[in-house]
């Protein structure tokens, strides 16, 4: 069970914090014993991920990969069979001829890319899925040039569900930005937060997101700024670049003792408006009590509308949800206002506003100069300037 002091700024999703980690003692030695005499399934990087997101508690309250009445009533109607919000599958994929080799009830030995054991999976359904209908009910196409359908398409074709256990400790990409939901529950207690808003990001940092971040900030106890790290597309700037880029905004232009720089260690499903209900109530059980929404939240090309991700949260029960979305539009340097604003609150028509195409942004890197002020700060432009020169995407 949560520990009380961690319950009282916002429940986790379901009202327990999961705590499927175990890695030391005789509890930990018992599974390990039972995962040696077990058939082996080496994992991918989405699945180990899914696998530790399950065990610190951030899929709460899922306590293992969904059974195929929960996998069929997320897909179909974003809830689990309980009721409680739950918009993306958490699914374990394996070749049909690979299923043939497990039985139900038997236990199943987790192993990461490097042969390393790292969890245990009590076997309790093997079912077949419908990649189509998965396909159009969470992602809204069935495109295989969608990198979330193409990931679908390419993974086997039996779902295996269970409870897990994990028995290896994270290892993390950026160790000193890495905490679990117990262990930021733990910070916001201990700094007094009780109202904490979340800004999920997968891009550099730059003046629109800061104006975001700053206004939530305003009737906020603290800013988590908590950008994703788990596995993107192909042709995505780099965890390290983003991260670097959000360092040295945080070192300059925010009070540190209001923001909380963290990982968040899943992998990118870019299921756009269903992502942005998964992303909250991640947050939710992070501690967070509200969370920004801003234009198409974790889209990709042009399969989702430009607000459809916070049209979204009007097809749920608040009460359920629990974590409050904060929406914003657009937000756009306006010459004639001088500043960060959005059409909200800006009269001007788009000839007053600054826009940067992705060619002219590169073009300008590739140059050595540094993007405008207004567009993003000059500490940011270094950072993407040198990961540009060096070959990586930007």
């Amino acid at each position: 069970m949560t520990p009380p002091s961690l319950l009282t700024a916002i429940p986790p999703h379901g009202g327990v914090l999961i705590d499927r980690l175990c890695i030391e003692g005789a509890e930990a030695e018992a599974l390990r014993e039972r995962a040696r005499r077990a058939p082996r399934l080496t994992l991918s990087d989405v699945a180990l991920s899914d696998l530790e997101l399950i065990a610190t508690g951030v899929f709460s309250p899922l306590t293992g990969f969904l059974t195929q009445a929960e996998y069929t009533a997320v897909v179909r109607d974003m809830h689990l069979p309980n009721g409680l919000p739950w918009t993306l599958p958490v699914t374990l994929a394996v070749p049909s001829e690979q299923a043939e080799g497990l039985r139900v009830g038997q236990d199943v030995a987790l192993i990461d890319g490097a042969g390393r054991l790292v969890g245990l999976l009590e076997l309790t359904e093997m079912y077949p899925y419908d990649r189509e209908t998965e396909s159009q009910q969470v992602y809204g196409t069935t495109d295989p040039a969608h990198p979330g359908v193409a990931r679908l398409l390419a993974q086997g074709d039996i779902y295996l569900a269970g409870p897990v256990w994990m028995l290896a400790a994270p290892s993390p990409q950026f160790p000193d930005l890495y905490l679990t939901p117990a262990q930021s529950r733990a910070i916001f207690a201990e700094r007094g937060w009780r109202r904490i808003v979340a800004f999920q990001t997968r891009n550099p940092i730059h003046r629109a997101h800061e104006y975001l971040q700053k206004c939530a900030l305003e009737m906020a106890d603290g800013l988590l700024l908590h950008p994703l790290v788990g596995e993107t597309k192909a042709d995505d700037i780099p965890a390290a670049v983003r991260v670097e880029s959000y360092r040295v905004v945080l070192e300059h232009y925010f009070p540190r003792e209001r923001v909380l720089l963290a990982s968040f260690p899943a992998a990118m499903r870019y299921a756009g408006p269903r992502e942005a209900i998964f992303h909250a109530i991640c947050r939710k059980n992070y501690g967070c009590t509200h969370f920004i929404v801003g234009r198409d939240h974790a889209g990709v090309g042009s399969y989702y509308g430009t607000y459809d991700a916070q049209r979204i949260f009007d097809q749920f029960d608040p009460a359920l949800i629990g974590i409050t979305p904060l929406m914003f539009e657009h937000a756009f340097h306006c010459f004639a206002c001088g500043q960060i604003v959005t059409a909200k609150t800006c009269p001007h028509d788009a000839s007053q506003r600054l826009h940067l195409s992705g060619t002219e942004v590169r073009s300008r890197l590739a140059a050595g100069e540094l993007l405008p002020l207004e567009f993003t700060r000059p500490e940011v432009s270094r950072v993407l300037m040198q990961a540009y020169q060096q070959g990586q995407p930007s």
